[in-house]
This record gives C-alpha cells, structure tokens and sequence, in this order.
C-alpha cells in the first residue's frame, strides 16, 4: 500500500492520528470509541510496520480481546488483501503484529520486546497495580498507550491518571453518543427510555458522567463480567419479567456451579406486543424446553406463552409484602460467592452496576430501601431461583458449594 493514507472516522476522534504518549477515549455508551480505535489501528498496521498489543485486565482467551472487531474492521475497509487472519493472530504484509494479552500475564507482557502501541479496551477496569506494571514496560522510543474505556468511579485509578491527575503528554477525551455519526437507532431508543425512567443513570450511562453510588449498590463487588461456557449436562433456570409502554420485558437464562451464579443469556425488550413475545423469548436457546418461572401479575400472558409451546409458570410469591419478596430473593442471590455475568447481557450488566438502595440526599446515608429502576433483569433472575428461595436455599448452596 502506497501513497497517502485516508481514514474515515468520526472527527471526535481524529485525534488518534496525533502524537501522543497517552489517548484516552472515555464516557458514555454509544460512542463507537473501539469502533474507531480498530479503525485507525488497522490501516495505520496496513502500510507502517508496527507491534500492536491489545490488552486489558483479564482476557482468558482469544474471545475477550478486540481480535473480531479489528478483524471486523480489516474487512469492512477492504484491508484483507494486506493481512494474514487466523484464530489467534493478526499479521499485515507489511511486518505488522497485533498481539493479545492479559494483563493478568504480567511476566508475558513484560517479554514482549518493541511494543510500538498498546491499546487498553475496557480500560476503567485497570488496577493500580496493573497501571505501575504497564507504563514503565512500554518503552520503545515515541510508543503510546491508547485507552478506550466507559466511565466508572470517580475513584477507579482510571478514572484518578487519565481524567483527574492527567500525565504529560496526554490527551484525554470525553466522548458521547453525540460525537457519533453512526449512532444506530437502536440504542437512540434505550437511550432515550433511560433517560426519561431515570435521569441519574442517564447521566451515567449516556453521557460518561461518573457514578458515586458505589456504596449503595446491592451487589458490589458480588459480580463479574466476563466470557464463559456452559459446561455439559449443567440444569439452566429462566426467569422472565413483564413489561411494556415503558418497562422492558425480560427473559434471563442462568445456572450454578459450585458457589457461584452464572448468567448467559438475556432477551430484553420495551414495547413488546403480545404476538411478538415468542420471538423474543426464541432468541435464547432452550428457551422451549427449559422450564421458565414468570411474574404471576400477567396470568393472561403466561397462558398465552403455555399454548406457543414454553413450558412456563407464574412464580409463588409466598412473603406477605412485595417488599419482602424482593428483600427474600436478594439475600438469596448474595449469599452466591460470586455472580458471573456474560459480556453479552448488556443489560444485565447495567443493571448490577446501577440496582442500588437509596441514599438520604441531607446525609448521605445509605437507606435500606430499594430505589427504582434497573430491576427487571434481576427480577427475572429472582423468578428463575424462587424453588431455591422459598425452599432450603441457604442448605443446598452449602450442600452443593461442598
């Protein structure tokens, strides 16, 4: 490839082709920051001989990297002449090298010699540990560290070195939907349901504003997110929540190991017509052999879903409130050591990071009363254990957990 080189991205991010040590794209959803980041990075390896690695915290295998979007990418920018793709790796003719990496290999990454760029994706996730190992390790002559990452904490020492306490040399941006010219219609719609149900997570969601509720949330540090299989001969459990004008109808799959709740599926959706419910729910697998437990305010709907074929049943809602129905099944789901959430329940994951308590607004004390929103993914989760809840719980994870 000769001559001079073109990249078509949106101008927000035209600052990538600058010489920077540090690029930091943060904020809020939508933005399509990896979009362009892979973008840049894959024509800029096209015709300049550069060793790219991408890392983040914890990447356990090929699939939690960047490998498909910047493959994506290669193909999308008929760049697939000018690389060799396989499983693992990708090469450009012209001496190229993108290499994928955890960070939790510190003694692997510290091996690779004359890294000219690494690209952090998920980057509010970065320990401080991590960040004293990386930085000093890049050290090649003009390298750069190039950050894409959704805003947290104020607190995540992301948030404290690239935002609060920027090092020379840094150009940090906050970038939005708004700095999207793709933005697809799909998410204007969530977005603007978000921001009319409730404006703080709109704020945080949406516009990258960070979140200092960290202390309320109800299941912080309980969870994580990451990429997993379901092992063989494994019981899966569904849970589904009713909605619709405004709240999202939801399906949910999950199953246990040993100590530990693990969440797979997710089929998610505002303004759902009757007639359209048994498309959504298909788009799970199993979804019409696996036994589904649903609220039990809609009997109308429960039968309606029985007569296209899903073996599904209204949950028995044995405490004497709503609140202590609520209260009964969250107990029960933290006493899990941990919560593992697959990267492609979005909304799932959303909700874990915002399903809160109230906070008095005169002391800021947390109160023992749930605020609302972000429940309907976990209240079809709720369903889905009821047996377990209402039943010897406590006993049978002790039991299973060994």
């Amino acid at each position: 490839m000769t001559g001079e080189v073109t990249i078509d991205i949106p101008k927000a991010f035209q600052f990538l082709l600058e010489p920077h040590r540090y690029k930091s794209a943060y904020g809020g959803r939508g933005a399509g920051r990896s979009w362009s980041f892979a973008r840049v990075l894959a024509t800029l390896a096209s015709y300049q001989k550069k060793r790219i690695l991408c890392t983040r915290e914890y990447q356990n295998s090929i699939k939690d990297s960047v490998h498909k979007t910047l493959s994506d990418q290669i193909e999308l920018l008929n760049l697939t002449p000018y690389y060799n793709i396989t499983k693992t790796e990708i090469i450009s003719n012209v001496g190229s090298e993108f290499i994928f990496k955890g960070l939790q290999h510190p003694l692997e990454i510290k091996s690779i010699e004359g890294i000219d760029i690494v690209w952090l994706e998920e980057a509010q996730s970065v320990s401080e540990e991590s960040w004293r190992f990386l930085i000093p390790t890049i050290r090649k002559e003009n390298s750069e560290i190039w950050l894409s990452w959704n805003t947290g904490a104020k607190t995540d020492p992301t948030y404290q070195r690239f935002v609060i306490n920027k090092p020379d040399d840094c150009i940090s941006k906050l970038l939005t939907f708004k700095d999207n010219p793709f933005f697809p219609n799909t998410l204007r719609k969530e977005m603007e349901y978000c921001k009319q149900v409730d404006i703080d997570a709109y704020n945080h969601i949406w516009e990258g504003l960070p979140h200092s509720i960290s202390n309320a949330l109800v299941f912080k540090d309980k969870f994580i997110v990451e990429e997993f299989e379901a092992p063989q001969k494994v019981k899966f459990r569904m849970g589904a929540d009713w909605g619709f004008s405004n709240d999202a109808t939801t399906l949910i799959r999950n199953y246990i190991v040993g100590n530990d709740l693990f969440i797979d599926y997710e089929a998610y959706g505002v303004g759902v017509e009757l007639e359209e419910l048994p498309q959504l729910f298909d788009s799970i697998p199993g979804s019409r052999f696996t036994k589904i437990v649903a609220d039990n305010s809609r009997p109308e709907t429960i039968s309606f879903m029985r007569k296209k074929g899903f073996p599904i049943v209204g949950c028995v809602k044995t405490a004497t409130t709503k609140a202590g129905f609520v209260r009964d099944g969250l107990e029960f789901m933290r006493k899990f050591e941990k919560i593992h959430i697959h990267k492609r329940c979005h909304h799932t994951k959303d909700e874990f990071e915002h399903y809160s308590y109230k906070i008095d607004k005169k002391t800021e004390e947390v109160l023992p009363i749930l605020a609302e929103g972000f429940d309907h993914c976990i209240d079809a989760i709720r369903y889905s254990l009821e047996d377990l809840i209402r039943g010897t719980g406590i006993d049978w994870i002790a039991v299973v957990g060994g």
